[in-house]
């Protein structure tokens, strides 16, 4: 477990932090920035956990605190370099495989889709709808981050399937997509 005795290390003033191993890395490397996003998500995600605590949302808040539990997790990978460092924290394919069991289950409850759906409806959705575009910062920083050195590729997946299952999660919390808010092409012309 981690205990933290001091909040400040004076560790960063000169623009590094260190990773896992130990070593130091710039703060806008493209890892840091990663994972930095990913840590913004989860923030996001805790604002939308403020419009999910009543009866109705039960379910929804659990998924939602599984999944910044998992973020933190995903986290720790990130700042881990490489893929086979012993005994590292990384994230597993049971999880990307329980996002999909989620977005499933959701997904066969919701309205169809006949048109691209604005942000919006009500406020855990909204948030939720921030959150899955953060989600997909974090995927397109980590990708990049992959190109140049060696990333967990399981944390890629974590990442697609977290933005569809923010959107679907959305989608469920606005009336299982019956208080979405549709995108009209040209309505403003």
């Amino acid at each position: 477990m981690v205990k933290l005795t001091r909040i400040y290390t004076r560790g960063g003033d000169k623009g590094q932090t260190s990773l896992v191993d130990g070593s130091r890395l710039p703060k806008h490397a493209l890892r840091i920035e990663a994972y930095g996003t990913v840590d913004e998500a989860s923030s996001a995600i805790g604002l939308a956990r403020l419009h999910t605590a009543g009866e109705a949302a039960r379910e929804a808040d659990a998924m939602l605190a599984r999944i910044q539990n998992d973020l933190f997790d995903l986290g720790a990978d990130l700042a881990t370099p490489g893929v086979d460092m012993e005994g590292a924290l990384r994230i597993q394919p049971s999880q990307v495989e329980r996002l999909e069991r989620e977005i499933d289950a959701l997904n066969a409850e919701l309205e169809p889709l006949n048109s691209f759906i604005l942000p919006g409806g009500s406020a855990a959705s909204s948030h939720l709808h921030l959150a899955r575009a953060v989600v997909r910062r974090a995927e397109r920083m980590t990708t990049h981050a992959a190109e140049q050195e060696a990333i967990n590729p399981v944390v890629i997946h974590y990442l697609n399937r977290l933005s569809d299952h923010l959107f679907v999660l959305a989608r469920h919390l606005n009336d299982r997509g019956r208080a979405d808010v549709l995108w009209v092409p040209g309505a403003n012309r």
